[in-house]
């Protein structure tokens, strides 16, 4: 049975034909989409990437980038599962701008962080850093673009030069960002964040091009789900691990809510510069918090919803259930579950659907009530989790395991006597990249530039080492650095999967 002839979300680059299994189950294109994500070794690397803090450093366990995926799918589909299903005015539009279907969003939530390098976000701003100042490839690394690369290029199921051949819609739900780096303007991400490199941009186009009603810049109805599902995963889980693991304090917490709270006129009154010079006086960042969203995204930032906001999470949060210090009892399992568990369906239950989205929304987007919970929900470990020193040290030093990483690769790659010995895996990552490189010269000459074959030669072979390196799961990247600097003498153990 060939893909379906009629219907553009279901067309993948190279046709295939389903075994008797395949078509036994509903909608299976894209069920073999989800499949061929989840039996794939990128995916299975999430459980050894850090999501924020490292299962190791931390000492206990904490989610990691597969969990972290898993749960999102959940949301995701429960979502895309309440809009499909009970009709009226929001189903209608869904319909129009090419639907939500469940199992679509479930391969998109699964797929969505496969792009991360080791060491989380700490891990892509130094790739970024490396790929533009070691190597000249100005669109630098961004893991949502190389989560992209991997779906259509790096990975790879029965045939070449496809990745894993998923359908159009599958690609497209993964696209929170569609467009190059520096093209997103007044988008939600800015012009920071994108979701393809050059090279991978007319797999893109075609794949969104399965969608005539969306606008461009616009993320799919299955996309935007999708994007909403991360949110709130990212806000309640890693709540979850940081009070689990003690690093939330309670009077401090309380100090920064109650002070905004109590000095609001002053505070809102103040310069933001002054504010911004001294944000360890309690509500000075609550109410830079504020100031950001305000100036970020006027179209829904409320300032009456933001009190709201702050002070559920103050009653939910900070005088309810972080009062009472986990001690993996389980009494404390039952409260921190029920606590998750209303939060998620209170969130999910609020999503709302628009024809003509603000440019920094999608099609699918949270209430402005819950909107700012989420934004209030995430200040928490972004201001007492992401601002300590002691995690500050331990992320440098994981940032300079990539440092060294990549300048030893790439003198191992430029020593003419050994660099037929390199692993076999990043010469291939290298010829990928060259060949993209020439490709794109020819497809789309205006991408590159007057480049020669040597400056092109140069790009893929920088590409390369990133794609490679960014491969790696925390572990293997500190093994590997142990092998390159002579520091271990584990030899066959230390560089598996290498």
């Amino acid at each position: 049975m060939p893909q379906h002839p009629t219907d553009p979300r279901q067309a993948r680059r190279l046709p295939e034909t389903l075994d008797e299994f395949q078509r036994a189950e509903g909608h299976p294109q894209f069920r073999v989409d989800v499949e061929r994500i989840r039996f794939s070794p990128y995916y299975s690397r999430l459980s050894a990437v850090t999501q924020v803090i490292s299962q190791t450093g931390a000492g206990l366990a904490v989610h990691n980038r597969l969990t972290h995926s898993i749960k999102v799918a959940a949301v995701a589909r429960a979502i895309a599962t309440h809009l499909s299903t009970r009709g009226g005015e929001r189903e209608r539009i869904v319909a129009e701008l090419g639907g939500a279907h469940p199992v679509v969003v479930q391969a998109a939530a699964a797929a969505h962080d496969l792009g991360h390098p080791p060491f989380g976000h700490l891990g892509e701003q130094t790739l970024d850093r490396l790929a533009r100042s070691r190597f000249g490839l100005s669109e630098g690394f961004e893991g949502n673009a190389q989560t992209y690369r991997i779906l259509t290029r790096l990975d790879e199921h029965d045939r070449p030069g496809v990745g894993l051949n998923l359908t159009a819609a599958v690609r497209a739900a993964v696209l929170k960002y569609p467009w190059r780096r520096g093209e997103g303007g007044s988008h939600r991400g800015g012009a920071s964040k994108f979701n393809y490199y050059a090279i991978d941009e007319p797999d893109a186009r075609a794949a969104l091009s399965a969608y005539p009603l969306i606008e461009s810049g616009q993320q799919t109805v299955e996309c935007s789900i999708m994007d909403i599902s991360d949110d709130i995963a990212y806000s309640l889980h890693d709540l979850d691990d940081f009070y689990r693991a003690g690093l939330l304090n309670p009077a401090t917490l309380s100090a920064e809510f109650r002070s905004w709270h109590r000095e609001l006129a002053t505070l809102r009154a103040s310069d933001e510069r002054m504010l911004a010079a001294d944000t360890r006086t309690p509500g000075h960042s609550l109410e830079l918090l504020w100031r950001r969203l305000q100036s970020k995204d006027a179209w829904i930032a409320d300032a009456d919803a933001f009190s709201a906001a702050v002070a559920k999470v103050s009653s939910e949060v900070i005088d309810g259930l972080v009062a009472e210090p986990f001690d993996g009892s389980l009494t404390s399992e039952r409260v921190l579950a029920r606590f998750t568990s209303a939060w998620i369906a209170r969130l999910q239950s609020s999503v709302e659907v628009h024809r003509h989205p603000d440019i920094r929304s999608g099609h699918v987007s949270l209430s402005r009530e819950t909107w700012h919970e989420v934004a209030v929900l995430k200040f928490l470990h972004e201001r007492f989790i992401l601002e300590r020193p002691d995690l500050t040290v331990y992320q440098r030093g994981q940032a300079s395991v990539l440092e060294r990483l990549v300048d030893g690769i790439d003198a191992w790659l430029d020593d003419p006597r050994d660099a037929r010995r390199a692993p076999r895996r990043l010469i291939d990552m290298v010829e990928l990249a060259t060949d993209d490189y020439q490709r794109l010269r020819k497809d789309a000459p205006e991408l590159v530039g007057a480049r020669t074959d040597a400056d092109l030669n140069n790009l893929g072979r920088g590409r390369g080492i990133i794609d490679y390196v960014a491969a790696l799961t925390d572990a293997q990247a500190v093994s590997l650095d142990a092998l390159l600097s002579g520091r271990t003498e584990r030899l066959w153990d230390a560089g598996q999967g290498l």
